[in-house]
C-alpha cells in the first residue's frame, strides 16, 4: 500500500511541475521574484563644486531602462528644436512639459516623444548634450529607452552645471532652457520625491526625476532616480538605476540605499 501512495503522490508532483512549466511557456504564469534574477543598482554622482569633472561610478555601468527619468531628456530635445527654431515653448508645449516633470503624467510624454520625433528626435538632442549610451525605446514605448549612470549624469550637467556656447542647430541648452527644467525638477509633487533626496543634506533645497516600470515579461519591477542635491554645501549630481526589484517599494529602498552608501 505505502509503494503505490508513494508512487501516486510522485505523479501528482510530476503533474504539477507539467501544468507549471507550461503556464510559463505560454505566458499565463509569471516566474516569482524568487525564481527571477536578484535586484541590481548602479550609482554615479558628481560633486559640482568640486575640482573633478568625472563622476564616480557605484557598481557596473551597464544599461537599464529608463522608466519615466526619459521625460527629462524628452524636454530637454524639445527645448532645443524649440531653441533652433528661435522661440519660447507655446501654451500647449508647457501644458504638457510641465505635468509630465512634476507628476510624470505619461499622456503628455506620449505626446510630446512624437511631437520630438521619437527615438530619432532623442538620439538627435544626446548627440549635442554629449550622451553616448542611451538608446530611445521603440515606437511609442519611450519608457523601455536605454541608458548609463555617466549618460544619466552627462543629461543632469547639460541641464545644472554651466552652458557652453549656444547656436541654432548646435550646442547644448541655453539658460533659461536649464533654467526651466531646473525649476520643474524642483517641484515635482510631493509623493514622487523619494530616491537620490536621501543622500541629500535634510531641509537642502534638491531637483529630481524618479522613474518606476513594472516588467510584463518578468513582474519585476525598474525602480530609477536622477537629480541634484546638496551636501555640506556642495552641490551633488546623483543617477541611480535599478532593475529586478519584487516590487516598487523594494526598488525605492534599493535606491535610496545605493544613493546613500554612494554619497556618503
Amino acid at each position: 500500500m505505502s509503494s503505490r501512495l508513494s508512487r501516486t503522490a510522485r505523479a501528482k508532483a510530476c503533474a504539477l511541475v507539467a501544468s507549471a512549466t507550461a503556464l510559463l511557456a505560454t505566458g499565463l504564469l509569471h516566474p516569482t521574484p524568487a525564481a527571477a534574477a536578484s535586484a541590481q543598482a548602479t550609482a554615479a554622482v558628481l560633486d559640482l563644486d568640486g575640482t573633478g569633472r568625472t563622476p564616480a561610478v557605484h557598481g557596473e555601468d551597464r544599461a537599464y531602462d529608463t522608466a519615466s527619468i526619459v521625460k527629462v531628456d524628452i524636454l530637454a530635445a524639445l527645448l532645443l528644436q524649440a531653441q533652433d527654431a528661435g522661440r519660447h515653448l507655446t501654451a500647449k508645449e508647457r501644458e504638457r512639459a510641465e505635468p509630465m516633470i512634476r507628476r510624470s503624467d505619461n499622456a503628455a510624454a506620449n505626446a510630446l516623444w512624437r511631437q520630438i520625433g521619437r527615438a530619432p528626435g532623442l538620439a538627435a538632442a544626446n548627440k549635442r548634450l554629449g550622451l553616448t549610451s542611451t538608446t530611445g525605446g521603440p515606437g511609442a514605448k519611450w519608457g523601455l529607452t536605454r541608458t548609463t549612470v555617466r549618460d544619466q549624469i552627462r543629461l543632469l550637467r547639460a541641464v545644472f552645471d554651466t552652458g557652453g556656447a549656444v547656436r541654432a542647430g548646435s550646442g547644448g541648452l541655453d539658460a533659461d532652457s536649464r533654467a526651466y527644467i531646473r525649476t520643474l525638477m524642483s517641484r515635482v509633487v510631493p509623493g514622487q520625491t523619494w530616491g537620490v533626496p536621501a543622500a541629500g543634506t535634510g531641509g537642502s533645497r534638491k531637483a529630481l526625476k524618479n522613474g518606476w516600470l513594472q516588467r510584463d515579461t518578468t513582474g519585476l519591477w525598474d525602480v530609477n532616480s536622477v537629480g541634484q542635491i546638496t551636501v555640506k554645501g556642495h552641490r551633488y549630481l546623483v543617477a541611480v538605476l535599478s532593475d529586478g526589484s519584487a516590487s516598487m517599494s523594494d526598488g525605492v529602498s534599493l535606491v535610496e540605499r545605493t544613493a546613500r552608501a554612494a554619497v556618503g
